[in-house]
């Protein structure tokens, strides 16, 4: 059985920014510790977007420096608060579509990784935090899922193409979701990963199956009546860990930073 982590929205800052009150350098390096340190044997760690919090060559030097130091292959993934250009810039070993775009279609002996570039842009605007997948991008996925074959397509996204009933986020998903879920759903077996929400969160839209993840450093609000996508709040980080079955993914989430826990103990009866 492979494993695969997923750490979403690590929204690194230069030192000594904060995001309300926190330091996401330090939560994320907490939280890769963690999962690394819980799961050597994992294949890769997938970043699933928003590796920084303003898109700033600096900051993907303070990220580098903290990858660097981990042996685990990493597949990282641009959001909306990511800037292609100085992305590139520091990773400058990374590999990008004929395009330019940040994706890849990686086999696996049951599974095909799809990860996806839905930053919208350039030219940027600041103000706007939707996803997109252009033309382009929407027939390399084409590609990507018709290439499977008789591999479980999973299919990694920062921008969610389906509503969650938070409004707030819901306002900035991904641009058409509606004909990518279309394209993912006529591959039977696809599971989709997102980031964007800062919440874990599981569901099926147009018949296709979707998981969420946290944060690793501040976490989305459940909040279904206001159209605010800035309200965050201090909650444990956390990480995935995608268990790759012969027939299917099993998605765990592990929260990391929380009150120290008890050893587990046996309750009475069976679950």
């Amino acid at each position: 059985m492979q494993k695969l982590l997923v750490i979403s929205d690590p929204h690194i800052c230069e030192p000594g920014e904060k995001v309300i009150g926190l330091d996401p350098k330090s939560r994320f390096e907490r939280v890769l510790d963690a999962a690394t340190t819980a799961h050597p044997d994992a294949t890769a760690l997938i970043l699933l977007g928003d590796l920084t919090h303003n898109g700033l060559a600096a900051e993907y030097e303070v990220l580098h420096s903290i990858l660097e130091k981990k042996t685990i292959p990493v597949i990282p993934m641009l959001g909306n608060h990511d800037r292609r250009e100085a992305f590139r810039e520091v990773f400058t070993s990374t590999k990008t579509d004929e395009n330019g775009f940040l994706q890849y279609a990686i086999d696996l002996p049951g599974h095909r990784v799809i990860t996806l570039d839905t930053l919208d842009g350039p030219p940027y605007d600041d103000v706007h935090h939707s996803g997109r997948l252009c033309p382009d991008r929407m027939t390399w996925l084409a590609r990507a899922l018709a290439g499977s074959e008789d591999r479980m397509p999973l299919v990694f996204m920062h921008h969610p193409p389906f509503e969650t009933g938070i409004l707030g986020m819901d306002n900035i998903n991904l641009t058409d979701g509606h004909a990518v879920l279309t394209l993912i759903a006529a591959k039977r077996r696809a599971h989709l990963f997102c980031g964007h929400v800062h919440r874990t969160i599981s569901g099926s839209t147009q018949g296709v199956p979707w998981t969420i993840f946290k944060s690793s450093a501040h976490q989305g609000v459940l909040d279904l009546e206001t159209n605010d996508s800035s309200l965050s709040v201090d909650e444990p980080g956390a990480y995935g860990v995608l268990l790759l079955r012969p027939y299917g993914v099993v998605a765990h989430s592990e929260d990391v930073g929380a009150a120290p826990a008890k050893p587990p103990e046996r309750a009475s009866g069976s679950g």
